[in-house]
């Protein structure tokens, strides 16, 4: 029986990692506390007004050293603490102090890439790479068919999922594409194929790119997909050992 094995929000979009152990979904919405803030660069028309597109926010499929932040969103829901192994442990609340937040992120985005601006929130959804509310679920057993290919460990995180599920085949849940599936008290519906970037190829570890993941997907499974969108459809609480089960 499949089940739920962790659960990861991104306070920050590409800027720090959280696990947590459960959480309350709500039909229509994202993980609570994912993706609440966003860092748009100077070349980035986002604002706070609506959903805007990946591709105008600093993030690590660009700046590879982000990847190495871990964040923990305080139980206020507007402070957030950020760690890097080369940058001083930060505490900042980003709708009061942007400044605060653009000054430390800075020296972590890439020289050669527009530096970050401005903070953005969109209130009543998290910042997604997808236009809807999503989460992303991915399979254990395809990470775990990822490094047997690759002939070493992965660290999971590079692949910036919402929720792991565990004791399913391989590759299965990219055929469950237009189903629901239940997980704990909560219902989602799986909307698209997860499609890739630059992002999982730098280490979570070090914040250096190490292993061309985007390459080596289409090398060994002829695409450049891992994990899957989904929207929640029906809500209730999530934890980890939950069952997970395919409507």
């Amino acid at each position: 029986m499949a089940q739920l094995a962790q659960i990861w929000r991104y306070p920050v979009k590409s800027h720090g990692r959280e696990a947590i152990v459960s959480a309350r979904l709500t039909a229509g919405d994202c993980l609570p506390g994912d993706r609440i803030w966003a860092i748009a660069h100077e070349a980035s028309k986002a604002d706070n007004a609506a959903w805007s597109p990946c591709s105008g926010f600093t993030r690590v499929a660009s700046s590879p050293a982000l990847a190495a932040i871990k964040a923990t969103l305080h139980d206020d829901g507007q402070t957030v603490t950020l760690s890097h192994p080369e940058q001083d442990t930060l505490t900042v609340a980003p709708d009061l102090q942007p400044g605060m937040l653009l000054d430390w992120v800075r020296p972590l985005t890439a020289e050669d890439r527009a530096a970050p601006a401005r903070v953005v929130r969109v209130q009543g959804r998290g910042m997604t790479d997808s236009d809807y509310p999503s989460l992303t679920i991915g399979n254990l057993a395809s990470h775990r068919a990822v490094e047997g290919r690759l002939g070493r460990p992965l660290q999971v995180e590079r692949w910036r999922a919402n929720l792991w599920l565990d004791g399913l085949p391989a590759w299965e849940e990219f055929d469950w594409i237009g189903r629901n599936i239940q997980i704990g008290g909560a219902v989602l519906r799986i909307v698209e194929r997860t499609g890739r970037c630059a992002a999982p190829s730098a280490s979570p570890d070090t914040g250096r790119r190490d292993t061309d993941l985007l390459q080596f997907l289409d090398q060994q499974w002829n695409h450049q997909d891992f994990c899957v969108h989904a929207e929640v459809t029906q809500s209730g609480p999530i934890a980890i050992g939950d069952q997970a089960k395919v409507l």
